[in-house]
């Protein structure tokens, strides 16, 4: 079955980022995105530990310790980029001047429910960070994961059974096997990798599946 690589999700989600949008990449897959953003667009990039206009990860060997995001990984800041106080950065996030925000996953929901921060196992760390204020505080939520636990278990779900982050956030859900929109009428493929058919894709999802008859604008 053919898969997009890590690299190849993040340049599909950098795709669809347009023009002057305001956007948060979360931590983990999303901040992959950074590196694939169109050169011809101005896209400001905010991390929730204060910084905007941040640019893609430095070259080897010209990181700056003291310049990082949100996942203690080194970045660049873009001329005109700023620093600011974790307080106006979270009042940013809360207050609806961000676009767009790209989360990772452990499950989302058909109807765009989130649950991202905690599985409930025993031993398990949870890790809420600043999802929560994203999820609701941006105007689109989107979401970059694979489709598929290391044990072949769907993350797109009926129904969420992680702790939830957000009820109905989600626009679009990025995968290593297709593209989905989600809203009210559940889950609709708008695009998949070649190779893979709907009903491929219903029969690892274990879901209903058509296809999207026009994807929503991001």
């Amino acid at each position: 079955m053919n898969r997009l690589n890590r690299e190849q999700m993040a340049a599909r989600v950098a795709r669809d980022i347009p023009e002057g949008a305001y956007v948060n990449l979360g931590i983990g897959l999303p901040t992959r995105v950074a590196d694939f953003l169109p050169g011809d667009r101005e896209i400001f990039l905010q991390s929730e530990n204060g910084l905007l206009g941040m640019g893609p990860a430095p070259a080897p060997g010209e990181e700056d310790p003291e310049l990082i995001n949100a996942g203690k990984q080194p970045v660049t800041l873009l001329a005109g980029g700023c620093y600011f106080h974790h307080a106006d950065s979270f009042a940013m996030m809360r207050g609806g001047h961000l676009d767009i925000c790209v989360l990772g996953a452990f499950q989302v929901s058909t109807h765009g429910d989130l649950a991202n921060w905690h599985t409930g196992e025993p031993g398990a760390i949870p890790a809420v960070g600043g999802a929560m204020d994203l999820a609701i505080g941006a105007k689109r939520t989107l979401v970059m994961m694979e489709l598929l636990t290391k044990q072949g278990q769907s993350k797109l779900v009926e129904q969420c059974t992680y702790p939830l982050t957000g009820l109905r956030c989600v626009l679009r859900v990025y995968t290593d096997l297709a593209v989905f929109d989600l809203g009210a009428d559940g889950a609709r493929v708008v695009e998949m990798v070649d190779g893979l058919t709907i009903d491929d894709l219903s029969r690892l999802t274990g879901l209903p599946l058509a296809r999207a008859d026009q994807a929503q604008a991001i």
